[in-house]
């Protein structure tokens, strides 16, 4: 799991080659963007809390958590683990199905055959997050699972023998941030199943309508009511105004209704930003705004259009404005744990803004620098071709991608042999001499998982241990999910 470190100093990176020199002409399987895109959402079958499904293609993993929600007297199984431990974090969970969804809002037509598959990824959190939300009236359940407790063991899920503590927020303990990230994700998914299944849209919609009047009406952030229970793992960093405006986009977006809008203006969220992340929601949100003044031609979001583009200029290279450190090899450097969950968040938002841009034939200016959607496009693919092997280590950071990837990532499930292989519980700390200290390559390959990277020199030692740079997590995948779809779709650049 993630933890936020903090700020970084303004760094401007000379290439000696032009940022367009990376558009090149993309023939199919070099990289192949199309098996990236199917492995990326592969992942998620590895991270399934709850009865596994028929039809598991990562059959290493069985069944857990099945009594989730039973401390409370509540059904909370199903959901996803968020990273290479066995707690249900609701507040990254629900980023990362928010993100799954803007993918497939986004690129779906540019999925083919992985479109049904990352309806089936959201689906699987939406039906966990649906029964957080519906469980007890005046409650949201926000995670399952004391992490300080779990990260006492390295054992498998199936095994799982600490405590699976719920924790929720409440009018007395509210939590704005987790509750707008809740809402956020149920409405962006039910624009995602409108068409395909309307009763399970109006389903979610209705949800997050709900959820969202919650995290208005009782704010507060979900750190202060839990406190150890999520931080430092998942702390409201940003604080919560972010999700209300995050929130209250997605409903508009899906509703159209002008209380989310009029609700998005009264909050003055003008607060400017290099990042985007499950903590930091600005710049997805004025992206995501930005949509209606570029596509609609709507004067009242030109504003959203405006804060867009000034966080564009703190990431582009050679933009007087930039506040974005880049490695020798090329690769976005925000912060040194877990850096790829924000190269690919920023990525994400970058392709989507060059989208709306190349529709419109919108060009706007950083200072003396001229930038043009194919400018987005061509850093977008550089971080995304970055992550699949074009680097100094010609080393892929999506497992089971190429021939050389991590071996020794930190995920329990992944570095313990299966129940097939060995039926027997390891225990909590069974799991540590044999399996976590050991050198050896896991004997799980939990394809597609994008690990939290190299280094700022561009270095990465496939060490089990250094959980920080050899971690998976969902929030990374998902992110990454509308690029691949996008350049997947795009051949002929």
């Amino acid at each position: 799991m993630a933890l936020r470190e903090g700020g970084f100093f303004c760094v401007l990176i000379l290439f000696s080659f032009a940022l367009n020199s990376w558009e090149v002409v993309i023939v199919e399987g070099n990289p192949n963007y199309r098996d990236a895109l199917a492995k990326s959402i592969l992942f998620f079958q590895g991270q399934r809390s709850g009865r596994i499904p028929r039809g598991q293609q990562l059959t290493w993993r069985s069944n857990s958590g099945l009594y989730d929600g039973s401390l409370a007297h509540v059904d909370l199984t199903g959901g996803y683990y968020d990273a290479g431990d066995n707690v249900k974090f609701n507040f990254p969970m629900a980023f990362t199905t928010t993100m799954l969804s803007w993918s497939a809002i986004e690129y779906g037509k540019k999925m083919g055959p992985q479109l049904q598959s990352t309806r089936a990824a959201i689906r699987w959190a939406t039906d966990y997050l649906l029964k957080c939300a519906l469980a007890t009236p005046g409650k949201l359940y926000v995670g399952v699972g004391d992490p300080n407790a779990d990260h006492r063991c390295w054992e498998r899920p199936e095994d799982m023998d600490t405590v699976r503590s719920v924790y929720s927020v409440s009018p007395s303990n509210p939590g704005s941030d987790v509750a707008g990230e809740t809402a956020a994700a149920l409405a962006a998914a039910s624009m995602v199943f409108r068409t395909v299944d309307p009763a399970y849209s109006r389903l979610l919609l209705r949800t997050a309508q709900k959820v969202m009047q919650f995290a208005i009406q009782y704010r507060g952030s979900y750190s202060d009511s839990l406190g150890s229970a999520v931080c430092p793992f998942y702390c409201s960093y940003s604080g919560y105004k972010d999700e209300l405006l995050w929130g209250a986009a997605w409903l508009f977006r899906a509703t159209n209704n002008a209380y989310y809008f009029n609700f998005v203006k009264s909050l003055g969220a003008n607060d400017a930003t290099d990042i985007f992340s499950w903590d930091n929601k600005y710049a997805g949100a004025r992206v995501l705004l930005s949509r209606r003044s570029l596509l609609n031609r709507d004067m009242a979001f030109e504003p959203f259009r405006q804060q867009a583009e000034d966080f564009v200029c703190r990431i582009v290279p050679n933009s007087p404005y930039s506040s974005t450190q880049y490695t020798p090899g090329g690769l976005m450097f925000k912060l040194s744990q877990s850096n790829l969950q924000y190269v690919t968040s920023i990525t994400f938002l970058l392709t989507t803004y060059s989208k709306y841009m190349a529709a419109t034939k919108h060009t706007f200016n950083c200072g003396n620098l001229f930038v043009t959607s194919s400018t987005l496009r061509s850093l977008s693919k550089r971080q995304v071709d970055y992550i699949l092997g074009e680097n100094p280590l010609k080393m892929s950071y999506m497992v089971g991608y190429g021939s050389n990837y991590p071996r020794r990532i930190h995920h329990r499930g992944s570095s313990l042999p299966s129940q097939a292989i060995h039926p027997q519980s390891f225990g909590c700390e069974g799991g540590f001499q044999p399996f976590y200290y050991t050198a050896n390559p896991n004997p799980n390959i939990l394809i597609g998982a994008i690990v939290g990277g190299p280094n700022q020199n561009d270095f990465f030692a496939d060490d089990r241990t250094d959980y920080s740079h050899s971690e998976p997590a969902t929030y990374i995948n998902a992110a990454i999910v509308g690029p691949l779809a996008y350049f997947a779709g795009n051949f002929n650049m």
